[in-house]
């Protein structure tokens, strides 16, 4: 009978192997040598060196010379495809004892020697494009992986152009998607070097058409290709409106296409493409319906802060796609209760309060978390602090409406202007309101529901900018306070919230165009004090608070279907937190010891 083959390893001084069982029957031990192959190898280089045993002689010949090196057929055929074939079929060098190799550099085709004896290559800046053509060339995969991981590891915004390039032209699959992906993620800082500028019109098309390039706002793009275009204005300028049409140009701020109109002195010289943008922008101005706008790189959900306890300070992102939550940078302090927002790609959180045994102190601070860097940089404080504030972008600006201060509830709304990076006073609400669903859509703002202090609404009014004016709109059909609202193709959705007595799963939404309030599907959970975003047309519902405690899980709403499913559970349940959509980290920019987390 056979005893299990399992390994064990016998070791002393001069002597280590791996010992099993043999499958030759009992009595029988399998050994084997750990230092054979590397012994084999160096008893095979010491040979080469010593001419011994040489069976063909390598003429390299480059720029007039002649470099010979004395081989072992069985050495180079055993690291290449292209030698064993050379050797072992019928071509003419297979019973040859010299081989002529043209137009390679004999340092480079001895370093291949080398790795073919010695197993190590050694890859420097001046020699990797040599080292890794002739790799290639010869089929010696393991040393074309070095020099793809060498580059790979040494690409930067001023040679990744160029790399990608050089990998597209000899046939690396691998090193090339590396470079487009490097591209991508850094194509801010790309746009900014030499080798941009060098790129062809075809090849700038292919690039600003990809859906994943990691910018934070569309104007990035649009200033890299009019950038491309000044490089070289009279023969490039032609090409401007093949760009704008690859261009996501309804995702372009209309504030932003404004000043381009009055100032981009290329788009003076060219009338088409400012006919072009100016349409878009009367579009945008007249509140037109735009065409749906797809979103630069992936996009994640991210929630901030929160309540459980104690305020908190941590930062998760969600990647509906692969189903993992990914730890990201903390804020600079513990924040529960705040609104949240995404401007230009980046995620903005507002007021809120840091509630623990030792402190319970509202919040004034604007916070900007930039995806790009996975830092957060404080802004503009608001004039007033504010807890469980309600937050919404309409025209660039961040709303910050309502909110508590100790025992008074606002009626204020203040205004942000990101570019002058102050809040200014606006007319306020009818009423005060805490824990108020809030939402940008058509270019106002709508508040439904809240806390006064003493009484819960159900009354919703809407926000004019241009006029500064509050209108009342029809009510819901139930109070709501710490309700989550938004927009999705015309209709607002009030989910969740507390009624005064208990929490709530329902769910109502309002028609923009006609001014009514009708039932949808009710969530899975009752909750309140949740975090509520879209995604992908998707209404999603995370965490908050009910009669059983703190939540943690995570569904989701299909307007089309009219129904809700569960979807995942955040790493930690709490109530009070930031939610907002915006584009995924940088991954170099991320501690390396950052997990991603998969969640059931």
């Amino acid at each position: 009978m056979l005893c299990p083959r399992k390994k064990r390893l016998t070791k002393d001084a001069d002597f280590s192997a791996f010992v099993v069982p043999s499958m030759r029957g009992s009595g029988y031990l399998d050994y084997t040598i750990e230092s054979h192959p590397c012994r084999a190898l160096q008893a095979m280089e010491e040979f080469r060196r010593h001419e011994m045993l040489c069976d063909i002689t390598l003429h390299v010949t480059y720029k007039d010379t002649t470099t010979d090196f004395k081989v072992h057929k069985v050495v180079l055929a055993s690291c290449s495809p292209y030698f064993k074939a050379m050797f072992t079929s019928s071509f003419k060098e297979c019973h040859a004892s010299e081989v002529t190799l043209r137009d390679v550099c004999p340092l480079v085709v001895e370093r291949l020697i080398d790795f073919a004896y010695t197993s190590r290559i050694t890859v420097g800046e001046t020699c990797v494009m040599h080292l890794l053509l002739s790799s290639m060339r010869y089929q010696m995969e393991d040393v074309a992986r070095a020099c793809c991981d060498y580059l790979t590891k040494n690409l930067e915004p001023a040679n990744v152009i160029g790399i990608a390039r050089f990998a597209e032209e000899i046939g690396c699959t691998e090193l090339h998607l590396k470079s487009r992906e490097y591209i991508n993620t850094h194509f801010n800082m790309v746009t900014k070097e030499e080798e941009f500028f060098s790129l062809t019109h075809c090849q700038l098309l292919e690039l600003i058409s990809q859906d994943s390039l990691k910018v934070l706002c569309e104007s990035e793009v649009y200033k890299a290709c009019t950038d491309w275009v000044r490089w070289d204005l009279e023969s490039r300028a032609p090409y401007l409106h093949a760009l704008l049409n690859a261009l996501h140009v309804y995702a372009l701020p209309p504030k932003f296409i404004k000043i381009q109109l009055q100032s981009c002195p290329i788009l003076s010289k060219a009338n088409s493409c400012r006919d072009f943008l100016s349409k878009i922008f009367q579009e945008m101005a007249l509140r037109k319906p735009l065409p749906p706008v797809p979103h630069r790189g992936t996009q994640l959900i991210y929630v901030a802060g929160g309540y459980r306890q104690h305020s908190l300070s941590s930062m998760e992102a969600y990647d509906p796609r692969r189903n993992v939550w990914l730890k990201l940078a903390s804020m600079d302090s513990p924040c529960s209760g705040l609104g949240s927002c995404v401007l230009f790609g980046l995620l903005y959180t507002v007021g809120g309060r840091n509630l623990s045994l030792q402190d319970n102190t509202e919040s004034s601070s604007l916070c900007c978390y930039n995806p790009m860097t996975n830092k957060w940089s404080q802004n503009a404080p608001l004039n007033s602090p504010r807890n469980r504030v309600g937050v919404a972008v309409v025209d660039g600006s961040i709303y910050a409406v309502g909110g508590s201060q100790g025992p008074t509830h606002h009626d204020t709304v203040e205004r942000y202007d990101p570019e002058a990076n102050r809040w200014v006073f606006v007319r306020p609400m009818s009423v005060a309101r805490l824990g108020a669903g809030v939402a940008g859509c058509g270019g106002c703002v709508y508040v439904a529901g809240g806390f006064d202090g003493q009484n819960r609404w159900n009354t919703m009014e809407r926000y004019q900018p241009d006029s500064d004016t509050w209108h009342q709109l029809a009510p819901m059909s139930t109070v709501r306070s710490g309700l989550g609202m938004v927009c999705v193709d015309s209709y607002l959705y009030a989910v969740g919230g507390y009624d005064g007595l208990v929490q709530l799963s329902s769910v109502e939404r309002y028609s923009v165009a006609r001014d009514v309030w009708e039932p949808v599907a009710s969530m899975r959970d009752r909750r309140s004090a949740h975090g509520v975003t879209t995604y992908q047309g998707r209404i999603f519902a995370l965490g908050g608070f009910n009669s059983t405690g703190f939540l943690s899980g995570v569904e989701s709403y299909c307007p089309n279907a009219n129904q809700w499913t569960a979807v995942t559970n955040m790493l930690l349940g709490r109530s009070g937190m930031g939610v907002a959509v915006t584009m995924e980290p940088c991954p170099g920019n991320l501690p390396e010891d950052d997990e991603e987390e998969e969640v059931a």
